[in-house]
């Protein structure tokens, strides 16, 4: 694993960088380790806050925890067993459908995520429901009104402007988030 830690508004020292190395070193356990794993580490320091964020980039799947505290090795702490409870719940997963372990699976796999209108049966790994919907053209401020009424957590809409597939879900920091695809609907 390749480590790259960067510091904002404080300096990152050797004392800093073996610690936060030697903790991101247990996460070796639940991957295939080679070079082509990447691991980002930010440590930031606001007022008496310190914030560490982490961010594991793998061939098929990004791992990504942020975590504050009033020390800095606490919020180091805090991270690494956020990112064990990821990597944790991920095996559970990903063991339940391939009986295989984590690094093997994340190797083989293409990311699934569950969606509200397609159940996946567990036992057999087929989509027993499949919802169509018709893209209607439509603003953002009206893709927003409509995904809050449905109170959900993302909206699937025809963007109005330029004509563009777009994917508007809501972000964990609080704001939105939109993903569009690249080719335009003729």
């Amino acid at each position: 694993m390749k480590y790259q830690i960067v510091g904002k508004n404080i300096v990152v020292t050797d004392a800093i960088r073996n610690a936060l190395e030697k903790k991101l070193s247990r996460m070796n356990k639940y991957f295939v380790i080679d070079n082509d794993i990447d691991c980002r580490a930010v440590v930031s320091k606001i007022r008496s806050t310190a914030k560490v964020e982490v961010t594991i980039f793998t061939k098929h799947m990004i791992f990504r925890a942020e975590e504050s505290d009033a020390d800095l090795y606490a919020a180091f702490d805090k991270a690494i067993d956020s990112l064990e409870g990821q990597m944790r719940k991920l095996k559970t997963r990903l063991s339940r459908r391939n009986r295989v372990g984590l690094g093997e699976a994340i190797a083989q796999a293409i990311a699934f995520d569950n969606i509200e209108d397609a159940t996946v049966n567990e036992a057999e790994n087929k989509v027993v429901r499949l919802k169509s919907i018709y893209l209607e053209p439509m603003s953002l401020e009206d893709a927003i009104m409509r995904m809050e009424a449905l109170s959900h957590k993302f909206f699937l809409y025809l963007d109005a402007e330029d004509n563009l597939i777009s994917l508007l879900y809501i972000r964990n920091d609080g704001g939105y988030g939109i993903i569009q695809a690249e080719n335009k609907v003729k």
